[in-house]
């Protein structure tokens, strides 16, 4: 007779670089029994099975799942969340990790975040709704630039305007109601422009308990100098240095504060709350919440997590959280995202990547794959806008910093792009966002 725990065989879906981050974090527990991704890219190929499943239909979802004796499935995007796919899966009694459609509205819905906080009495940018063009055009000529334009529904990460001047405010507008974003753009959410360094603060929750993770922070701008268009993440480190205790204390406590919240409203929450957060001269506030892991802020946090995923994942799902404790790896992680030419807009697929082996080589250094598949002949080539991610711990700031980059310099292909300033700004302390 043996101690060792029963394996589970586990489902994950999604595509990108935070799922091949999460797969290969899965992959280590010994509780992983066979992991599936569906669809998943040309790097979760190597740490499990890829499946064909429209990982938007909860019915097929849950048929897998049951016909394949899953015991965990664990949902990375947001859009299958929003669809309720978690609710089937729940219902089928296989246990899940990730909020069902209730709970998916803090990032499916601006509007229903936005009201939500304002019932907890959580610090957010003042803000208006509106459902027609005429209202918001006019509210936003009464408040004046500065001020931010989201669509209200999921608009994969670019239905947010940073206007600095009325023109570019009115023009947001207009571009909402204007079908741009399709449904999504149905109801606009005109808010405040908030001042000061951003924040990631992911916390796993159980609907009872939270356990935040550790701090991250992103890059979205496309081009260096923070500059250019906004994408789904250039870069990103983790933790963030300039964050002061009191600061971290007031994130975790607006953390708490919400799944209690949401408790308080009959939403059953488990899984992953991702707050963004603005460090204004007031203190921190939340810029939106995410209902999902963060990419590429996945892709530093789980390095630096002790933690066996499994273990934690299941935890959430069956409302056992308050007996877990996380443990963190006191490396840095810096993580540089390489694009095709072109992105965030129009970009070529097709391009074969070469040096992935060489740069996955090195010590300390990770190759996540976001937007790659394997083609005819068997090569891993270009098959999205955010390529590849290569994630570097080190036992400072710097020495992981430079490590990302000398990583990078491995990998090659037609067109690659990538910001050479992650990670910068911080370096220079608080005083960068004077």
């Amino acid at each position: 007779m043996t101690d060792e725990k029963k394996t589970i065989d586990i489902l994950l879906l999604g595509s990108g670089g935070r799922e091949h981050a999460l797969a290969m974090k899965l992959a280590e527990s010994p509780l992983c029994g066979e992991l599936y991704i569906a669809p998943g890219n040309g790097g979760t190929v190597e740490v499990g099975e890829n499946v064909a499943l429209d990982e938007n239909d909860p019915a097929a979802v849950a048929d897998f799942a049951r016909e394949t004796n899953i015991g965990l499935v664990v949902i990375g995007p947001e859009a299958p969340l929003v669809a309720g796919v978690a609710d089937a899966v729940r219902e089928a009694g296989i246990p899940c990790f990730g909020p069902g459609a209730a709970g998916a509205q803090m990032e499916g819905s601006k509007r229903f975040s936005k009201e939500l906080m304002g019932r907890a009495n959580i610090p957010t940018a003042a803000y208006g709704v509106f459902t027609n063009e005429e209202d918001a055009l006019a509210y936003v000529r009464e408040q004046g630039a500065p001020l931010v334009v989201k669509a209200d529904g999921l608009a994969a990460g670019k239905g947010v305007i940073v206007a600095t001047e009325l023109v570019q405010a009115e023009e947001a507008v207009r571009e909402c109601f204007g079908g741009t974003f399709g449904e999504a753009g149905s109801t606009v959410v005109v808010e405040e422009m908030l001042t000061g360094p951003e924040c990631s603060l992911l916390a796993f929750t159980d609907g009872k308990t939270v356990r935040p993770m550790a701090t991250s922070q992103d890059h979205k701008r496309a081009l260096e100098g923070d500059k250019g268009p906004n994408t789904g993440g250039m870069g990103v480190y983790s933790p963030v240095p300039i964050v002061t205790d009191e600061e971290q204390t007031e994130m975790e406590r607006i953390m708490n504060a919400t799944v209690a919240q949401l408790a308080a409203e009959g939403i059953d929450y488990r899984g992953c709350l991702y707050g963004g957060f603005m460090l204004t001269p007031q203190g921190p506030k939340v810029l939106e919440f995410n209902a999902r892991f963060g990419d590429p802020e996945t892709q530093v946090v789980l390095p630096r997590l002790k933690n066996d995923l499994v273990e934690v994942m299941l935890a959430c799902a069956n409302q056992t959280l308050d007996q877990v404790e996380l443990a963190w790896r006191d490396e840095w992680a810096v993580s540089v995202v390489l694009t095709s030419a072109g992105y965030p807009g129009s970009y070529e697929k097709g391009k074969v990547i070469t040096g992935i082996e060489d740069a996955a080589a090195m010590e300390n250094v990770t190759v996540y794959h976001a937007g790659t598949a394997v083609n005819e002949d068997g090569d891993v080539v270009t098959a999205g806008g955010r390529v590849i991610d290569v994630t570097a711990l080190g036992a400072t700031f710097e020495d992981a910093r430079n490590l990302a980059y000398e990583a990078c310099e491995k990998i090659q292909f037609e067109g690659k792009t990538l910001r050479h300033d992650i990670g910068l700004r911080a370096l220079k302390g608080r005083s960068a966002w004077a």
